[in-house]
């Protein structure tokens, strides 16, 4: 059981290591929009999201996550870049977070629906 505990710690630990990672990478893309691939980073994030959302979260963390990948999507609706200078590195980098967040989103939603059901 001890072995059991520790390789779930490890994944876990793995996990929050791969959000902060997926976010920097989000962020850093967001001042560098026009030099990076579109289609490579994109996968990053996507890739990077599914791992956060399959190993990440707890139960207790399921409702908070979700309530702010729905915040983060919603704010990705706002023009931000109308604003002077900043804008559109402000609209590239929650891009980029939302696109990083919304395949876990999906797997904590998906998980939380299986878990209703079967209860």
């Amino acid at each position: 059981m001890v072995k059991r505990g520790k390789t779930s710690l490890e994944i876990h630990r793995v996990a929050h290591y791969t959000f902060f990672v997926g976010l920097l990478v989000a962020i850093v893309a967001g001042f560098f929009r026009d030099v990076l691939a579109p289609g490579v980073l994109v996968t990053t994030l996507v890739i990077l999201g599914f791992i956060v959302g399959l190993f990440n979260l707890t139960a207790k963390e399921t409702m908070p996550f979700l309530l702010a990948a729905v915040a983060l999507m919603l704010a990705g609706i706002v023009n931000l870049g109308l604003i002077p200078g900043v804008g559109l590195y402000l609209r590239s980098i929650l891009n980029n977070i939302v696109v990083f967040v919304v395949p876990g989103a999906i797997l904590v939603g998906l998980k939380a629906i299986w878990k209703l059901a079967s209860d």
